[in-house]
């Protein structure tokens, strides 16, 4: 009996010691999510691949926030409609769910709002909401999927909105190398991606890159300690507040997978993640890394990709005869 106590008295001290190690770090691992509402889920999930929710009904959220590529398209900024060339580059939609807020410009405070957002822009999706909730109720197939998300088959954006937020909060990626390290087991990353995080914490970049999300959780200005050059026009905060002392203030970007998540920056002008970490110690920091410190912290960046989903690819319902057609290659209007 005594034994079995000192066990389990052991066991606690062992766990509390785990885990007061683990709140004295900058950075706190990724959980799995709880679904409550699974056909909300499902729903979400068949709106985030839906094309039809575009113009051209050919682009869906999948095709800037690929699923199969970290979350993004891997391009310097997104092709929109007509092949438009988008502002910005892609942030990823993992692990997106808890941030400050959305867009790098935090225009939106929710990924409700964030999924409003493209279907009607007129470089991304070039939809209207009006037309989004047309297409989709003119579609039969959909009506037992809103009936099981919310009781009745009736479509509108709030509907829809909510069914994409509620499958991107699904997309997390826990378990990382480093999500295993900070849980006890010393042994998951090497020894060069242990001396990268010290360094990177010896730097100060978990003052901006903290927290579950390694990121996520404020607006900085990209050019602390040098201005930061860039041919991209994309002023920030300032286009959100219309304050000039909030030009090239962006969100900070999470970490997670990022290295998948390439090019990098708001004007995806690092291809690599070497050259995003010796620009940011740069500009940000006001340190030169050498090749051997610029590499260690590279190593440790790398220990943050988690899981990645397991999505099935949803088959989606059919148009029918009264669901408006699409033409891609209607001339755009003057």
């Amino acid at each position: 009996m005594k034994k079995t106590l000192f066990a389990a008295l052991l066991s606690m001290s062992i766990a509390g010691l785990s885990a007061s190690a683990m709140a004295a770090e900058p950075i706190d691992p990724i959980q799995p999510v709880k679904v409550d509402n699974p056909a909300l889920v499902e729903l979400g999930k068949m709106l985030f691949f839906e094309p039809r929710l575009s113009r051209s009904g050919f682009i869906s959220c999948n095709s800037c926030h690929n699923l199969a590529t970290g979350g993004v398209d891997n391009l310097k900024t997104s092709i929109g409609d007509r092949w438009a060339q988008g502002p910005i580059n892609s942030p990823t939609v993992l692990n997106s769910y808890g941030q400050i807020a959305q867009f790098w410009d935090g225009r939106a405070k929710t990924l409700e709002e964030q999924a409003a957002g493209p279907i009607a822009n007129p470089l991304e999706m070039a939809s209207t909401h009006e037309m989004a909730v047309k297409v989709i109720g003119s579609i039969p197939g959909y009506a037992k999927y809103f009936k099981a998300a919310f009781g009745d088959a009736k479509v509108d954006m709030t509907r829809i909105t909510d069914a994409m937020a509620a499958f991107e909060k699904t997309l997390v990626t826990p378990n990382s190398r480093f999500d295993q390290w900070l849980k006890g087991d010393k042994n998951a990353i090497t020894a060069d991606e242990l001396k990268g995080y010290n360094l990177f914490k010896a730097s100060g970049c978990t003052m901006c890159h903290n927290g579950a999300q390694v990121g996520g959780s404020s607006f900085q200005k990209m050019g602390m300690v040098r201005p930061y050059k860039t041919t991209n026009t994309a002023e920030g905060v300032k286009a959100v507040t219309g304050r000039d002392q909030d030009r090239m203030t962006f969100k900070v970007p999470i970490l997670r997978n990022v290295e998948l998540t390439y090019p990098y920056f708001h004007d995806g002008e690092a291809a690599t993640l070497e050259q995003a970490v010796e620009i940011m110690g740069d500009v940000q920091l006001g340190k030169r890394y050498t090749k051997e410190e610029t590499a260690q912290i590279v190593a440790f960046l790398k220990t943050l990709t988690g899981d990645q989903p397991k999505v099935e690819y949803p088959v989606l319902p059919p148009s029918v005869a009264a669901t408006p057609a699409f033409n891609p290659w209607e001339p755009a209007k003057k």
